[in-house]
């Protein structure tokens, strides 16, 4: 990876390397598109094409100045419905992977989508035909969106017609909106990393090779090595026509051009139902041996508050030194005390930094938490060297994260209030990483030995005394395993779709009318 050629993150639209919430863009807008001309369809993108952000670096990755970064940025990708409707080639259109072509509604029985979660019972702008095309503006604040929406309504109404937004999202206190509003949790007037379950969410995205991120982000992040060091991802996992795991180029369309520095994003509303999530715990809490903080850890592999890995503290007295030790190192460093400043930023970096091998049995972390089934760190790996790499069949599964949590602006919070999480997560294979890891890894656990278990959030329960997960004990205590069963479905599908992320370059194709695959 170390003689690669630079990525031209002028080329890649921006929401691939950069997650804008961690950049300090924590409001964002998404809104949908119908094209009912091609030839005004395209003059519409090539207008838009110059608000479009790229992959290029702002400064120091890690921390950019706020004058060396926009006010919002602006990203937008297309449906295989969208990319027809602007008159692309049918080779080209041809050489989309099936499930692309498919959409997300016929792929509803691999992705669990039935019952609550049934495309019938999606928000009304997922009702009727494909959408065609996906825009997302994120912003410092409220009034920088609301400001770049009014101009690119702007573009969209002197598309004479050529162009329109498909409203039909369902807002806070029974309102119906033109787009999805997503914002970052506020505490205190400050931005968090929390959702409205009251977890610490982003934490730990995939470091892919050249994706302009600083190297010290690569501990955790990357993939793990058969002598326990992180390497970064292969950028082809993430970003189409570049090489990938496997050595190989990811299924793509022709031209290359199309293609290239392109990638797909998975588009998910997953309504959370606060009340029957909160009503579980309280009550499972009350026999369950250790605090309800505890129990929420369990099910999701981090503590609540502050996303601390349960295999850094597995019970409430480790997590209870690990707050103090903690509240001190902080304090120090405050006080210009430079060996604690390190200290502190050697032990935070133990959030992402850790791998299974001395919790296989799941005692400190359970082997159905969630962190665990989505991101395996390794731990599948249950006969000694069976593999090239410790990591083999969790590093093509990996996934870009991406989104906000959206609502928690009704006036009642419960079940029929509007919040949850926008969900976007970016790859090469919508198959290979999203559908593979949702069907096999979320809704059923025979990878893990745990038979049809299902992970405890995203799981498609129905309250039935095997809809269960299992806390294991730690191997030789007197501890017995804990029994959590009759999951209700605490998170529900309430919309989404398969979208193709293109460079600036396809952009310009498409806006053109010039994409050949001849």
């Amino acid at each position: 990876m170390s003689n690669q050629r630079p990525l031209d993150l002028y080329d890649i639209q921006g929401n691939i390397c950069k997650g804008y919430g961690r950049f300090g863009f924590p409001k964002a807008r998404y809104f949908f598109l119908d094209f009912h001309q091609p030839q005004l369809a395209q003059e519409f993108l090539k207008k838009l094409i110059p608000r479009i952000t790229t992959a290029e670096r702002w400064g120091n990755s890690n921390h950019p100045d706020d004058n060396q970064k926009p006010d919002t940025t602006t990203n937008i990708a297309f449906t295989y419905a969208g990319l027809a409707a602007l008159q692309l080639p049918q080779r080209s259109l041809d050489g989309f992977p099936m499930e692309f072509r498919m959409g997300m509604q016929a792929r509803k029985s691999i992705l669990g989508d039935d019952g609550a979660s049934a495309p019938q019972h999606w928000d009304p702008v997922w009702q009727g035909e494909s959408v065609h095309a996906w825009v997302s503006i994120n912003a410092k604040n409220t009034e920088q969106l609301e400001q770049a929406y009014q101009q690119i309504e702007l573009l969209i109404s002197e598309s004479q017609n050529g162009v329109s937004i498909r409203p039909g999202h369902k807002g806070p206190n029974g309102t119906t909106l033109p787009y999805q509003n997503a914002s970052a949790v506020f505490e205190n007037g400050k931005a968090t990393a929390k959702e409205h379950f009251g977890f610490t969410d982003g934490i730990g995205n995939p470091f892919f090779a050249g994706s302009g991120n600083d190297v010290s982000r690569l501990p955790g992040r990357g993939k793990l090595t058969r002598d326990g060091k992180w390497q970064p991802l292969a950028t082809g996992e993430f970003i189409l026509g570049h090489v990938d795991e496997a050595k190989e180029y990811p299924l793509a369309p022709e031209p290359k051009l199309l293609s290239r520095n392109g990638t797909y994003m998975v588009y998910r509303k997953l309504h959370e139902n606060v009340k029957t999530f909160n009503d579980y715990v309280d009550n499972i809490a009350s026999d369950f041996n250790g605090s309800k903080e505890l129990l929420m850890a369990k099910f999701a592999g981090r503590w609540p508050d502050n996303g601390a890995p349960l295999v850094l503290a597995p019970d409430d007295q480790a997590k209870a030194e690990l707050d103090k030790k903690l509240a001190e190192l902080k304090a120090q460093a405050e006080q210009g005390d430079d060996c604690a400043a390190a200290q502190l930023k050697a032990l935070r970096e133990k959030w992402i930094d850790f791998n299974y091998e001395d919790d296989k049995a799941g005692g400190k972390c359970p082997i159905g938490a969630h962190v665990r089934r989505t991101n395996t760190r390794g731990s599948l790996e249950t006969q000694p060297d069976a593999f090239n790499s410790k990591g083999a069949l969790v590093d093509r599964r990996r996934l870009l994260r991406r989104g906000l949590p959206y609502g928690g602006e009704d006036q009642v919070s419960d079940d029929h209030s509007e919040q949850g999480i926008i969900f976007m997560c970016l790859g090469a294979s919508i198959e290979r990483q999203f559908e593979f890891v949702q069907q096999q890894w979320v809704n059923y656990s025979n990878d893990f030995k745990l038979g049809n278990d299902k992970d405890v959030f995203l799981g498609n329960h129905s309250g039935k005394l095997t809809d269960k997960a299992i806390i294991q004990a730690e191997p030789g205590s007197n501890e017995a395993p804990f029994l959590c069963t009759h999951l209700p479905r605490f998170v529900e599908t309430r919309g989404g779709d398969y979208f193709f992320i293109p460079s600036i370059t396809a952009l310009e194709m498409i806006a053109q009318g010039i994409v050949d695959p001849a």
